[in-house]
């Protein structure tokens, strides 16, 4: 109760200073405008001395210190600009009423789960180093391990929906949709016939999608021809031209719950670049996993969880959940992560996996927008004669962030790390992979955006067989990849390592 009752007065002092900061904006703003002339010298003055009043803010409050540096840098520059962004969008992860919100939508669907002790018992039984990667994450997600679950490796978006399409026809009782993007086009039409057919058949469809994610990619009557159809649709934090300190965070999250037998993740949204029907950035690769067994009333409760913090309306989770009869076939741990909580599972669990890796870790990431605590894992790692080995896209979809993830390269080659860009195009995986045996598979990007903004999920194995297929995977997209060497790396031309060390800057804002 203590440590609760502290952090609500950290978030209220916060939400203070911040609003005295507003209103000596404003106040200055008025000024300018009543009597312009006076800025040149008195308002420059003043708007200087309320940008490094802000600074000394930012640098006392608890947090990343490269996150930091990118809003300071950025304030001092832009003084009366950038404080209202970082007011709006940088001066804390949300407002209370929100949290607050969130904690009593999962208080109605948490209690459902099981709390995953045979399953500890048996993975520290069975494999006690790895053991405390699950403990670590059943403390920081407050998701349990389980053991009675199958999970199957999905290496492209082509396979993620020829499965997709099998699974949604064999449903018998309800299907819940939740994506980051719902695109319009080939792809969303091979799954929207199977859902118009099952909600004709009596099975109860559910659809979230973010709003920014899918903005511009869906024609103006989108939603009420779905509703007209019987599918019931929930927007994600919609766009409204008004102030919204909550407009930066998005649902990244890829969830697909059928009949709660099965459920999907993954990197792969619903548009037809993820199935390369349309070419953007060259060959779209991305990967998923179907998780099948106890497991799946996890990715159910973060589901049900969302729908009830957008609607207001909740979903009777217990008759929804299934007996599942799966031979054993490992261990899982589904996971969420977002803004609405003080802890950082999704890129604490990629730390964990890094520093518990006795053999190789093997990472796909889009991004890598990494501060110095990640960076110097994976040097240490690399140091310590662990074969660590990173893949990031040749052709970006966003060349300011290529820019700063290129720029990540040099510090980890040197320390050994080896790293490859994918030629053939964009690579969208989010994969983590150690020693044969660990992996993680979901919608986390290594970048702020994912760690700190963003809602996410996943799914944690322990699994040899999955573990293995991802291995061969690896080395397929490797095989297809350039190798990038330290002596051509520093041979970059001047004016690109001065773009990239000045993007580096702002990695954490974009």
């Amino acid at each position: 109760m203590k440590k609760q009752h502290n952090r609500r007065i950290r978030m209220q002092n916060r939400i203070i200073v911040s609003a005295l900061l507003l209103v000596l904006q404003l106040a200055f703003l008025f000024f300018i405008i009543y009597d312009s002339s006076l800025y040149s010298v008195w308002g420059f003055t003043t708007s200087m001395f309320i940008g490094v009043i802000t600074a000394i803010f930012i640098i006392n409050k608890r947090g990343n210190a490269d996150h930091k540096i990118g809003w300071i840098i950025f304030i001092l520059i832009f003084p009366i600009f950038g404080i209202s962004v970082y007011i709006l969008w940088g001066g804390g992860r949300v407002l209370p009423h929100l949290r607050k919100k969130m904690a009593i939508c999962e208080s109605h669907y948490t209690p459902y789960l099981s709390d995953g002790e045979a399953a500890l018992q048996s993975i520290k039984y069975f494999d006690l180093p790895h053991s405390r990667q699950a403990d670590y994450l059943t403390n920081e997600s407050e998701f349990p391990l389980y053991n009675n679950t199958s999970a199957e490796y999905l290496p492209s978006g082509e396979k993620f929906q020829a499965r997709l399409l099998e699974e949604l026809e064999n449903a018998k009782e309800y299907i819940y949709l939740e994506f980051f993007i719902v695109a319009e086009g080939y792809m969303w039409e091979q799954i929207h016939s199977v859902l118009k057919k099952k909600v004709r058949e009596g099975v109860e469809v559910k659809i979230i999608f973010d709003d920014f994610g899918s903005i511009k990619r869906q024609h103006r009557d989108f939603i009420s021809r779905l509703r007209k159809e019987g599918i019931e649709i929930s927007v994600f934090n919609p766009i409204y031209p008004l102030f919204n300190n909550f407009l930066n965070n998005r649902n990244h999250r890829k969830i697909v719950v059928i009949d709660g037998l099965l459920a999907f993740t993954g990197g792969i949204n619903i548009g037809d670049e993820y199935i390369n029907h349309q070419e953007r950035f060259g060959h779209w690769m991305d990967s998923g996993v179907i998780i099948k067994g106890e497991a799946v009333n996890s990715f159910l409760c973060m589901f049900c969880t969302m729908w009830e913090f957008i609607t207001g309306n909740g979903i009777d989770m217990k008759p929804r959940m299934k007996q599942h009869e799966i031979v054993d076939d490992g261990f899982a741990l589904p996971y969420s992560d977002g803004p609405l909580n003080e802890r950082n599972p999704a890129e604490g669990i990629y730390m964990q996996i890094i520093n518990s890796a006795q053999k190789y870790v093997y990472i796909m990431t889009p991004y890598l927008v990494i501060d110095d605590m990640m960076t110097s894992a994976l040097c240490m790692a690399a140091k310590a004669g662990i074969e660590v080995c990173i893949v990031t896209p040749h052709i970006p979809d966003k060349w300011y962030v290529h820019n700063v993830t290129q720029y990540n390269y040099l510090e980890l080659l040197q320390a050994g790390v080896r790293i490859y860009e994918y030629t053939p195009g964009f690579l969208h995986s989010k994969i983590f992979l150690s020693d044969d045996c660990i992996s993680t598979v979901g919608s986390v990007n290594m970048d702020y955006r994912s760690f700190v903004f963003h809602f996410e999920c996943g799914v944690w194995l322990s699994n040899k067989e999955a573990a293995l297929d991802i291995k061969q995977h690896f080395r397929e997209v490797l095989a297809v990849s350039k190798e990038i060497k330290l002596s051509w790396w520093k041979k970059r031309p001047l004016g690109k390592r001065i773009k990239q060390g000045i993007l580096h800057i702002f990695g954490p804002l974009m």
